[in-house]
């Protein structure tokens, strides 16, 4: 199946693949935290992102913030917010874990791709999908241990989050990390020992969603409480998960 638009594939693709690049290359633009912005001659980045759950308060501007820089179609979701319930009366917490893209360093959604380049990894490991190359086959959709790719009905291609990288080559933080109140999520590069996210990873108990399946994700997190309806507890043990997206997407 060949996208009406494929003479554009090439220019589009090294396009986006050149925004890093070109962002890095402009005197005296705003870098982010911890340098995230490489010049030529330093080590490429590697962005990835921590999210402390204790400091999260569940109000869902990650979310909305996420929807309105990105345009993202109602009912679908880049960014999204879940909530915890647990516990025995009278000792019951509540949790909130938001939940996005992992930009994986060994994604499936990329190995299963039939059509070249309709999604990659940048060479500062944001892993993005190229709308005018997608045929929408749904393989990466079904492919993502995490769920969180969904097809666009305006677009016709796979979605999902990429860091806000528009954003980025204008030397700006994803918008979910801007509007976060209460700075429960550090944006940075991995590669430099002394960015927030770094020194954060390094000095806290971090972990991540299903390291079982093997994709060595870039999104981390403290204070993780990832349950499951099904999982084993005490009868009297009250659980409840609720998520913004449809129940059956949980994952």
């Amino acid at each position: 199946m060949t996208h009406p638009t494929s003479k554009l594939r090439p220019q589009r693709r090294e396009f986006l693949k050149g925004l890093g690049a070109a962002s890095a290359a402009v005197a005296g633009a705003t870098t982010l935290p911890g340098k995230a912005l490489a010049t030529v001659s330093e080590k490429k980045p590697r962005y990835g992102m921590l999210i402390d759950t204790r400091r999260c308060v569940g109000c869902h501007a990650c979310s909305v913030s996420c929807r309105a820089e990105n345009k993202v179609p109602m009912k679908k979701h880049r960014s999204w917010v879940e909530s915890l319930e647990r516990g025995t009366f009278p000792d019951v917490t509540l949790n909130f874990v938001p939940r996005l893209c992992n930009q994986c360093s060994e994604p499936p959604c990329v190995a299963i791709c039939p059509e070249e380049n309709a999604t990659y990894i940048r060479d500062d490991g944001i892993v993005v999908i190229d709308p005018e190359t997608c045929v929408g086959c749904k393989r990466c959709v079904r492919a993502c241990p995490y769920n969180a790719r969904f097809m666009n009905p305006d677009t016709g291609a796979a979605d999902k989050c990429d860091f806000c990288i528009d954003r980025l080559t204008q030397g700006m933080e994803p918008a979910c990390v801007a509007s976060c109140f209460n700075k429960a999520r550090i944006f940075g590069d991995l590669n430099d020992p002394d960015s927030a996210i770094s020194r954060m990873i390094a000095t806290n108990t971090v972990s991540v969603l299903h390291p079982d399946e093997g994709t060595k994700p870039n999104v981390f997190y403290i204070g993780l409480d990832e349950v499951d309806e099904n999982d084993i507890r005490p009868p009297e043990q009250y659980l409840r998960i609720t998520t913004q997206r449809k129940q059956n997407l949980r994952r």
